[in-house]
């Protein structure tokens, strides 16, 4: 069984965990608890109600019932939540979903087509859009979330889209840049769209929940989110452009790389290559190091394990980072340092943003 971040895996607890790694180790698969059932759950399937959990809900409802899902990873030196192979019931993968429901429309007459769920639609036209106007084959193409298990809330959910492949992942975003707030005619289906931005009063919003502190400034973190074009709304609802490797951009084994802790570091440096800043981690490789505080090691690249700081930067302009410096060693004896931010999930006093300020970025 293969399985790479945003699949899904179904228990025989009737558990639901999210997959957040591309590599696993021989015995479980690492992932995180999503949703567990519950008799005052608001979400329906098969009979059954279901909750969504926090983290530390999470966590407090393993411990408590299931403690085989967690375990301490010698890699991460940390506890760590992950599924045991004889635990596992089904692999539910985003692209099968997508299509699933893409045939379920295909099939049915006009009339049943009109009464067919609505937020499907909207997920149906979003896989239209990438695949006609960004040249995205519908294989490149999946849903995670809430609807992935088919857990959805019909007034609330949002629209987890997938895009398999880093280079198709760019693209879809520079083709919602190009569309956005524009209506869009799509070929051979005989309908048009439109996506919107996202409004800076949703931003406000995200940045009361996601900053802890003084690191990005309220107009920072709006600007910087804004010119991501990783989320969007269409008819209301919002949607996510998540990025998945391909299987042929993953490598390694698990156990091959540790990550030994440095201390905390603070660089200046110039981003050679983004095109995973929106994987996760984010990863940037960066050149024309200048280390501000801090150990002086020659650090090749900045990871972040938070949404804040994925997509922050773009190639060739150059950051002000702020994080904890690791030591990374390879068992073939390679070794090379990273900047990680994100550390937790505040990130408290850790950042990255643009070297030049906002202002002249206008």
């Amino acid at each position: 069984m293969k399985v790479r971040t945003r699949d899904f895996i179904y228990t025989t607890d009737n558990l639901y965990f999210a997959s957040t790694n591309y590599i696993h180790p021989n015995n479980r698969f690492i992932s995180f608890l999503r949703y567990i059932p519950d008799s005052n759950g608001d979400r329906k399937k098969d009979g059954e109600t279901y909750s969504k959990v926090t983290s530390k809900e999470a966590y407090d409802y393993l411990r408590k019932n299931y403690p085989e899902y967690l375990y301490f990873c010698d890699i991460t030196q940390s506890e760590m939540m992950g599924v045991p192979l004889n635990k596992v019931r089904e692999i539910i993968k985003p692209e099968n979903r997508l299509n699933q429901i893409k045939k379920s429309y295909e099939e049915k007459n006009s009339s049943r087509r009109n009464k067919f769920n609505p937020l499907f639609k909207k997920l149906l036209d979003l896989s239209d859009f990438f695949h006609y106007k960004a040249g995205i084959p519908y294989e490149n193409l999946g849903i995670s979330g809430s609807i992935l298990p088919n857990l959805q809330k019909e007034e609330v959910s949002d629209i987890d889209f997938v895009v398999y492949g880093l280079n198709y992942h760019r693209k879809a975003m520079e083709t919602f840049k190009k569309y956005k707030d524009k209506e869009i005619e799509i070929p051979h289906k005989g309908k048009k769209i439109t996506l919107n931005r996202i409004q800076d009063s949703y931003w406000q919003r995200i940045y009361q929940k996601r900053m802890k502190d003084l690191s990005l400034s309220k107009e920072e973190f709006c600007w910087y989110e804004d010119r991501k074009n990783n989320r969007g709304l269409i008819e209301g609802v919002l949607f996510d452009i998540l990025a998945t490797r391909d299987w042929n951009e993953i490598s390694g084994e698990w156990g091959d790389t540790k990550y030994c802790p440095m201390g905390s570091s603070t660089i200046q440096a110039t981003v050679e290559s983004a095109i995973a800043s929106f994987d996760n981690p984010a990863i940037y490789t960066i050149k024309n190091l200048k280390t501000i505080e801090g150990a002086e090691e020659n650090i090749k690249e900045i990871v972040s394990f938070t949404h804040t700081y994925a997509g922050q930067a773009i190639e060739e302009e150059e950051i002000i980072a702020k994080g904890k410096l690791e030591k990374v060693l390879k068992d073939n004896g390679e070794s090379s340092y990273r900047l990680v931010v994100g550390t937790t999930r505040e990130s408290i006093d850790e950042f990255i943003k643009l070297k030049d300020s906002l202002q002249n970025k206008k």
